[in-house]
């Protein structure tokens, strides 16, 4: 991806102050398929995630993800779509003070039908 980056072009616009963009371009933004930086609470985690819409999200877009990123990608998924892909949950008994649910870290299955980029690839 080159200077037209939506991800580098809010950044550059941004300036030298941090400013919020409003809901309504930033949701504009989504539906187009463009990147998002979402904050979470200040009291919490107090850091950025990058999200695009699935459906937006091209091999291109998610080598540039996991290139800038720390390369680990997260997709929501209902526990029914968990448990019919065998995909247990990454601690059984979560004590940590957020209860993030994370399950276990899974990586492209060689021979599937689908689009993938390997950890070869990376």
């Amino acid at each position: 991806m080159g200077s037209g980056d939506p991800i580098l072009k809010v950044f550059r616009s941004a300036g030298p102050v941090f400013a919020f963009d409003p809901i309504k371009d930033a949701l504009a933004a989504f539906k187009a398929g463009e990147f998002l930086v979402v904050m979470d609470d200040e009291n919490r985690e107090n850091e950025g995630d990058l999200i695009i819409a699935a459906t937006h999200c091209t091999a291109e877009k998610m080598a540039w993800m996991i290139k800038h990123t720390s390369g680990y990608i997260c997709v929501a998924l209902p526990g029914e779509r968990l448990e019919e892909l065998d995909i247990p949950m990454m601690v059984p008994d979560n004590q940590e003070r957020h209860r993030t649910a994370y399950t276990i870290t899974v990586d492209y299955k060689h021979g599937a039908s689908h689009v993938s980029i390997s950890s070869n690839h990376r």
